[in-house]
């Protein structure tokens, strides 16, 4: 088996790997980069491994006048720049100590050493320039059958860093075999060590949670995640309920996945305290619950929204309130949001100013909005003695 596709075969990999093994050392394309393309998934981050130390790669690069930036350089890896592509080269290395967030590592001199400190079998998987692969911990059969497990014993995998926790159901719900099931090892681990997650600092676990959240179908992983306690750790006060019905929903709406849209489904007790995310993706999840949680129609929600936003809203609204959608749903919230209000405040004055005339104003537009936007101005009018 070999990896293959346009990243692998482009100059500027084969320049940067060449660059290495001409300096007698070795340079292995690994991680990620390996794991999609043997899967068939677009390659976007490029990672390469090699024996050569951070100071020779910078070293290495300047001898050559090729951009070099010592991004992790206490961890071993250094970013290099060719043809506007980053690849992140690091030194191998095997972990000395940790501590559940974060690892003291030394440099190691074999593949062996690197592949035992990473996560999952699927990401130990090592690859040459011409794409033969390198499996030193047989991961390529866990590949093949898209089953995620730990390296080793999972626990002391997960106590090296907690967030492997998190990663565990994230890797499932975009890898993993559905119809086999979620590795019962893997699973059984996260639920003994699931304390452990709060230890990490919140704008890491929501970081991992949109990524879990963008996955075509993360409805599995999530109830995996509930049923063995992680959910409440992570997110306290969240329900994995109504997400399997929004993935459904969307699917006959025909909506892209949104990890914010699914994180609504999920409900929470504080959400700014629990992810710290950016202020408007809170904002953005608070207001959309908002939406679908009203008892404003779909005409009403296209009006005061925009049209995205108010789809979303419905489709949220559906999946919590277990009710099929309005087959009309699109429709109506097209024409809320073409519908264009006919009273101005002009209108209403001299009679009616301050606090009267915004009454005014807001009783037309409810009913209005009521109508279906059928009430003229006139018939509006009517209603102001």
């Amino acid at each position: 088996m070999k990896a293959t596709g346009p990243w692998i075969d482009a100059p500027a990999t084969q320049a940067v790997c060449a660059m290495l093994e001409d300096a007698g050392h070795q340079a292995f394309l690994v991680g990620g980069c390996v794991r999609n393309a043997l899967l068939g998934v677009e390659v976007n981050d490029i990672d390469i491994a090699t024996d050569a130390r951070p100071d020779q790669v910078i070293a290495f690069c300047e001898a050559v006048g090729r951009k070099v930036v010592p991004t992790g350089i206490e961890h071993g890896t250094v970013t290099v720049v060719e043809d506007s592509i980053l690849f992140e080269i690091t030194t191998f290395r095997k972990d000395v100590e940790t501590d559940g967030r974060r690892a003291t590592v030394a440099f190691a001199n074999n593949i062996e050493d690197d592949a035992r400190r990473r996560d999952f079998t699927m990401n130990a998987l090592y690859a040459r320039r011409d794409g033969e692969i390198i499996d030193p911990l047989s991961g390529l059969p866990d590949l093949k059958a898209r089953c995620i497990r730990f390296i080793d014993d999972a626990e002391q995998r997960i106590r090296e860093d907690y967030l492997r926790i998190l990663r565990f159901f994230r890797f499932f719900a975009h890898f993993g075999d559905h119809a086999q099931g979620i590795d019962a090892e893997g699973l059984a681990a996260c639920a003994k060590l699931a304390e452990g997650i709060e230890r990490l600092s919140r704008e890491r676990i929501g970081a991992e949670m949109l990524k879990l959240l963008s996955a075509p179908d993360p409805s599995q992983a999530v109830a995996s995640m509930e049923q063995s306690g992680v959910l409440q750790r992570a997110v306290p006060g969240a329900s994995q309920a109504a997400l399997a019905p929004l993935v459904h929903i969307e699917a006959d709406l025909g909506l892209a996945p949104d990890p914010l849209r699914r994180l609504a489904s999920l409900g929470f007790k504080d959400l700014e305290a629990a992810l710290r995310l950016s202020k408007k993706q809170i904002k953005q999840v608070l207001s959309l619950r908002e939406r679908a949680l009203s008892v404003n129609s779909s005409e009403e929600l296209g009006y005061n929204s925009e049209v995205g936003v108010a789809i979303s809203a419905l489709a949220l609204r559906a999946a919590l309130l277990e009710q099929p959608i309005d087959p009309d749903a699109k429709a109506k919230i097209t024409l809320g949001a073409q519908a264009v209000f006919p009273i101005k405040a002009v209108d209403l004055m001299p009679k009616l100013e301050g606090k009267a005339l915004g009454d005014a104003l807001a009783m037309l537009e409810r009913d209005w909005i009521a109508s279906g936007f059928s009430l003229s101005r006139a018939e509006l009018l009517s209603k102001i003695p």
